[in-house]
C-alpha cells in the first residue's frame, strides 16, 4: 500500500489557508468514505461531500467550456455583424440604391409611388427577420400594382377605373407586360434571401443544440465517477496528481454517452449547412441578389416601356414616353448601374472561413472526451502512464479504453450507462437537427420548404396573386388619381367596363379587344 502524506493544510494542522472544512480532525482509516478509496485518507465524510459537490459543479463547467468553441464557431460573425443586424442593413442599402437611380432616371413620378418600392422592401425585411411570408407572393404583389399604376401614366390621356385596372393584372401571364423580368427577379432573390435566411437560422440552431446539449444533467454514476477522477487524489495526499489519460477517456466516454448519440445527424446537419454556404458564395450570393432589385426593376419597366405599343394595344390604348430619351440611353448603356452599385459598409458575405470551422466540427460529440482529456489541466499525458491517478493509487491505469457511441458503453469499467433506456432531451435534440437539416437541404435546391408550392422554377409572379384571388371576389387595389383626359382624350370613368365580357370600348379599345377576353377568360 502507497504512503499517505497529507500535507498541510490538507490533514488538520490547523494551518490559516485553505477552506475551513480542511482542519477537520481526520481518522487515518478510510472506511467511512462513500466515493474514494477506502485505504488511508485524509478526507472526512463532511470533506468527501464538499468535495462531491464541488466536482460536480467542476465536471458541468469542463463540459460547457467544451462547447464554447462550436458555439463560437456557430455565431454568425466573423468579418461581418450578426445575421439579423447584417441583412437588416443590407436591405436599407440596397433601398437607398434603388431611390437614388429611380429618383434620377423618373423625378417626380418615383416620389408619387415611393411607397409601392418601399412596401417591397419592408415585405424583404419581414421574411429576413423569420416572418412565415413567401417571397413568391409579395413580389407577385408588387410587380401587380406595379402594372396597376404603370398603364395610367402609359396612357395619360384615359381614366382607368378600379375594376378595369383589377382585370388586366389577372391577365398578367398572358400580357408579360414586363417581359421575362419578374421571373428572373423572383429567381434570384428567392433562392438567395431563402438560402441567407436559413443558414443563418440553422447556425442559430447549431448553437442552441450545442448549449443545450452540454448542459444535460449528469447521471448519478457519472458524478461519483468524475468526484474519483478528479478530487479523490486530494484524499490521499497527492492534490497535484492528475489522472491517468485512459482513465479520464472511460470516464468522459460514460458520461457523455447520451451527447455521443447526436453525432450522425450532426454530420449531417454540419454537411447541409456547408452545402449552403457554398451556394450562397456562388449562385445565391444575397449581397448580388438585394444590388439587383433595382436594375431588375428598371428592366422590367424599361421592357414595359419598350413594348408598350403592343401592351397597350392588348389593352385597348396607345402609350406615351414616361422618361426622357437621355435616360433611355443611359440606361441601356448602364451607366445608371453605377447608382446601384455602393460602397458597403461590411465585406461580402465571406463564408469561407465559417464552411471551414463547420468541417472541423464534424464527429465533435464523438470527439469530446478525447478534447477533455487531452487538457493538461485535466488528465496526465498519454507519456506518464506509470505517474498518474488511475482511480485507486498511483500507477498504470489497467482497463481498457471503451468504444466511442452509446453502445459501447456497456462495457465501460468507470460508468455504468443503461444503454436501453432513452433520453427524450437527446432525442429531441436530434428532432431539432433533422428538421433544420431539411429545411437547409431545401434550400440548397432553391426551395423554401415553407412555401414549396409556389418555389416551383418555372413559376409566374403575376399568377402567384392571381391565385391569392382566385375563389373570393376580386380585391380593388388602390390606384393612381385618375388622370385628366386632356384635350381629345376621352375619359372611361363614366363607362362600365364588363371585364370578360369582350366589349368594344370608343376610342381606348380602336377594335382591339384585350387578349383573351372575347371568348371570355374571365
Amino acid at each position: 500500500m502507497d504512503s499517505v502524506y497529507c500535507p498541510p493544510p490538507f490533514c488538520g494542522d490547523g494551518g490559516s489557508e485553505g477552506p475551513d472544512w480542511w482542519h477537520l480532525s481526520l481518522p487515518p482509516s478510510g472506511e467511512h468514505l462513500r466515493i474514494c478509496p477506502q485505504d488511508y485518507t485524509c478526507c472526512s465524510s463532511e470533506m468527501e461531500e464538499q468535495l462531491s459537490l464541488q466536482s460536480n459543479r467542476d465536471f458541468r463547467t469542463l463540459v460547457e467550456d467544451g462547447a464554447r468553441s462550436p458555439q463560437s464557431a456557430l455565431a454568425f460573425h466573423g468579418g461581418f455583424p450578426p445575421g439579423a443586424e447584417f441583412f437588416r442593413e443590407l436591405l436599407a442599402v440596397a433601398e437607398r440604391g434603388l431611390q437614388a437611380m429611380f429618383t434620377q432616371t423618373y423625378g417626380r413620378l418615383y416620389a408619387q409611388n415611393a411607397r409601392l418600392f418601399q412596401g417591397l422592401f419592408a415585405e424583404l425585411r419581414r421574411h429576413q427577420q423569420g416572418a412565415r411570408l413567401s417571397l413568391d407572393e409579395a413580389l407577385g404583389e408588387f410587380w401587380a400594382r406595379l402594372l396597376e399604376r404603370m398603364l395610367p401614366l402609359l396612357n395619360p390621356q384615359y381614366q382607368f377605373p378600379p375594376e378595369y385596372l383589377e382585370c388586366v393584372v389577372r391577365q398578367g401571364e398572358a400580357l408579360r407586360p414586363f417581359g421575362d423580368v419578374p421571373r428572373k427577379l423572383r429567381l434570384q432573390v428567392t433562392r438567395a434571401f431563402v438560402a441567407a435566411r436559413v443558414f443563418v437560422q440553422g447556425l442559430a440552431t447549431g448553437r442552441d443544440v450545442v448549449a443545450k446539449a452540454s448542459k444535460l444533467p449528469p447521471s448519478g454514476e457519472c458524478l461519483r465517477a468524475a468526484m474519483r477522477m478528479s478530487s479523490c487524489p486530494l484524499c490521499r495526499g497527492t492534490p497535484a496528481l492528475k489522472p491517468c489519460n485512459a482513465f479520464c477517456l472511460n470516464v468522459m466516454k460514460g458520461c457523455l454517452a447520451r451527447p455521443a448519440e447526436l453525432d450522425p445527424e450532426w454530420n449531417r446537419f454540419l454537411d447541409a449547412l456547408i452545402q449552403v454556404a457554398e451556394r450562397l458564395e456562388g449562385s445565391f450570393n444575397v449581397e448580388l441578389a438585394a444590388d439587383s432589385i433595382g436594375v431588375k426593376i428598371s428592366e422590367g419597366i424599361m421592357y414595359l416601356q419598350e413594348n408598350g405599343v403592343q401592351t397597350s394595344a392588348k389593352v385597348g390604348g396607345s402609350s406615351i414616353s414616361i422618361w426622357s430619351r437621355d435616360s433611355q440611353d443611359a440606361m441601356r448603356s448602364g451607366s445608371l448601374f453605377s447608382i446601384c452599385s455602393y460602397a458597403n459598409p461590411w465585406p461580402i458575405l465571406h463564408v469561407t472561413d465559417v464552411k471551414e470551422k463547420l468541417r472541423l466540427m464534424r464527429g465533435f460529440w464523438v470527439t469530446l472526451p478525447h478534447t477533455l482529456c487531452s487538457d493538461g489541466k485535466v488528465a496526465a499525458d498519454v507519456t506518464d502512464e506509470d505517474k498518474c491517478w488511475n482511480g485507486q493509487a498511483r500507477g498504470r491505469y489497467l482497463p481498457d479504453v471503451t468504444g466511442d457511441g452509446l453502445v459501447n458503453q456497456i462495457n465501460n469499467p468507470e460508468v455504468e450507462v443503461d444503454i436501453g433506456r432513452p433520453d427524450l432531451l437527446t432525442r429531441q435534440h436530434i428532432l431539432q437537427l433533422r428538421m433544420a437539416t431539411s429545411r437547409l437541404q431545401g434550400a440548397y435546391g432553391g426551395r423554401d420548404l415553407d412555401f414549396q408550392d409556389t418555389c416551383e422554377s418555372g413559376g409566374r409572379p403575376l399568377d402567384v396573386m392571381n391565385r391569392s384571388r382566385a375563389g373570393s371576389e376580386a380585391r380593388v387595389l388602390p390606384a393612381l388619381p385618375q388622370q385628366s383626359s386632356g384635350e381629345g382624350g376621352q375619359g372611361l370613368g363614366s363607362q362600365a367596363l364588363p371585364c370578360g365580357r369582350g366589349a368594344a370600348f370608343p376610342g381606348l379599345w380602336r377594335g382591339v379587344t384585350f387578349l383573351g377576353l372575347a371568348q371570355g377568360v374571365l
